[in-house]
């Protein structure tokens, strides 16, 4: 375990090798489950200054549950979450003519149409952020709809913080990403 500044970073984050594989997995996480990704509150104000630079890129019926609800929803512990569609696939996904499910946000910014790349929870995905006794642990969270990103992770020798690091960076910085780096050398993982 590591741990910098509030940050506890555990072995088996460290330990992780990783790498996305939409062409295996058709960007599962982003349908699959039981509550959208995790929102912060000024994210919440980035989707709805931003939301009709994003509503092209949404699906109509991602349109209507952000028309009926918000742009953000709460899940089962009163956490801010994006909103679903029909109890299912997050309200911002659209989908690839390949079927592979991708983020209407993200896409938004890609095309310069926004400053906001996509929330936090989902860029930073699969490892979720939990805070407790004023640290932020980093927790690998293990999905079988990552499998195939575990196996290629391992194939090509990708370990997940490296996977990671532009998200990291823009999480917690760059000195910050140096610093864990150096640490993790200097253990030798």
């Amino acid at each position: 375990m590591i741990i910098l500044d509030n940050v506890v970073v555990t072995d088996k984050f460290l330990e992780a090798r990783f790498c996305c594989n939409l062409l295996r997995c058709k960007g599962e996480c982003c349908v699959a489950g039981d509550a959208g990704a995790p929102l912060e509150p000024l994210e919440v104000g980035m989707i709805e200054e931003n939301i009709e630079a994003i509503k092209p890129y949404m699906r109509k019926e991602g349109i209507k549950a952000i028309e009926n609800n918000d742009v953000y929803d709460y899940d089962d512990f009163g956490n801010m979450v994006t909103p679903l569609v029909n109890d299912e696939e997050c309200a911002f996904v659209y989908f690839h003519e390949n079927g592979t499910a991708l983020c209407a946000i993200e896409k938004a910014f890609l095309e310069g149409k926004t400053d906001f790349q996509k929330p936090i929870s989902c860029h930073l995905y699969p490892i979720r952020l939990m805070e407790k006794d004023g640290f932020i642990h980093i927790v690998y969270h293990e999905w079988s709809v990552c499998v195939p990103a575990k196996k290629k992770g391992e194939k090509e020798g990708i370990p997940l913080y490296v996977f990671l690091k532009n998200p990291l960076i823009r999480r917690f910085g760059a000195y910050w990403y140096e610093r864990l780096v150096k640490a993790i050398n200097d253990k030798d993982f």
